[in-house]
């Protein structure tokens, strides 16, 4: 389980980065393959839930299970992403 001192070294870490470049690269030796696949399509969920489409249409667009859509939902109720 990650600690909070882990998740703030972390939170500390992203925000330090200056470019874009310098984030993806980060990101490519952070992430797997499949983790750095799955975050722009959560983004792309969200932004398509803000937007009003409905969770199953969302689900079949992007090739995701219903599941993965009703938890970017439930935390979009739960007032996340309001940057987004």
């Amino acid at each position: 389980m990650l600690s909070n001192k882990q998740l703030d070294e972390l939170i500390e870490m992203l925000l330090s980065i200056r470019n874009k470049s310098e984030m993806y690269e980060f990101l490519l030796g952070l992430l797997t393959p499949k983790e750095l696949e799955e975050l722009p399509t959560r983004l792309s969920i969200v932004k398509m839930l803000k937007k009003g489409v409905s969770q199953h249409k969302i689900a079949g667009e992007l090739n995701v299970g219903i599941a993965t859509v009703t938890r970017g939902s439930k935390e979009l109720q739960k007032g996340r992403f309001n940057n987004i």
